[in-house]
């Protein structure tokens, strides 16, 4: 452990801004991403992330969209947006936390729960900028996971 969190906690923050990043630069849908990158190539993010991280994430995330062949999609979240833009880094985080949680709950890996999480009905919600989902409590947005509805 090298500062405030676990090293991999850190590693999924940096796989989900990734995640982010590419969705954003492509305009697709989060789940999109992470099934064209797939279970390998995102274990490979996250084993490695130490390593993109020290990297400019533009040239990684170019690389990953050609090598992937992840095309352009219509989702475009941002230009929907009226209020303030959450960066990448922040709705990284958002996945994140409730990422680990899920795994912890459900006793599955990481990358298991990465899959479920980015396959399920919580994506609308946290990536709805006009909404005030994402930036709720994170043991809320994991509660609604979990529950499969907003309380």
């Amino acid at each position: 452990m090298i500062g405030r969190e676990e090293n991999k906690s850190n590693d999924l923050f940096f796989t989900c801004s990734l995640i982010d990043y590419i969705s954003r630069k492509t305009k697709n849908k989060r789940v999109v991403v992470v099934e064209k990158l797939g279970k390998i190539r995102i274990k490979k993010i996250f084993d490695l992330a130490d390593v993109y991280h020290s990297c400019n994430i533009e040239q990684v995330a170019d690389d990953f969209i050609k090598e992937a062949d992840i095309p352009n999609g219509i989702f475009d979240n941002i230009k929907d947006c009226y209020y303030a833009i959450p960066t990448h880094w922040d709705i990284g985080k958002v996945y994140k936390r409730l990422i680990l949680g899920v795994a912890k709950e459900k006793n599955i890996e990481i990358i298991d729960a990465l899959f479920a999480v980015y396959s399920s009905f919580i994506c609308d919600l946290i990536d709805d900028y006009n909404g005030s989902f994402y930036y709720e409590n994170p043991q809320y947005i994991l509660n609604t996971y979990l529950t499969g509805k907003i309380d």
